[in-house]
């Protein structure tokens, strides 16, 4: 297991840097606002979603599409928001996966002017679905 997780990070830093992926799209992803930030049209009603491992939002598209969607987030009224990757995290299944069908969710730490700690928002690349901004954050129109 440790073998195969270590793979995995490799991987992911051999493939985040790519412009293309391998990486299947189940889902079309939402429309561009300009070549590095997706075009979201709603906000979350779940407070779960995006702030947890077993809520991650699916963005597909490799790093790339993480990119884009965390390029599309404001703070609740219109603030700029900034973001570090902290790593990968929580192993899981995906016939998108890159090796043996599993995949690494990346962990952001994620500001906003005003907001009174970070926060740490979960993404999985590897999947597409529907996208939205988590609770208490906007997105760029």
């Amino acid at each position: 297991m440790m073998r195969l997780l270590i793979l995995l990070v490799i991987s992911s830093f051999i493939f985040s840097g790519c412009k293309t992926s391998s990486v299947s799209l189940t889902h079309t992803p939402p429309a561009l606002l300009d070549s590095s930030t997706f075009s979201l049209t709603a906000v979350s009603e779940d407070s779960s979603y995006e702030y947890t491992a077993k809520n991650a939002i699916q963005t597909g598209g490799g790093a790339e599409g993480e990119r884009r969607y965390l390029n599309a987030l404001t703070g609740p009224n219109g603030e700029t928001v900034t973001y570090v990757r902290l790593g990968s995290c929580c192993a899981f299944k995906t016939p998108n996966g890159i090796v043996d069908n599993t995949g690494l969710l990346d962990k952001y730490e994620v500001r906003y002017e005003g907001l009174s700690k970070p926060v740490i928002l979960y993404l999985n690349m590897y999947d597409s679905g529907d996208m939205k901004a988590p609770v208490n954050f906007g997105y760029k129109k």
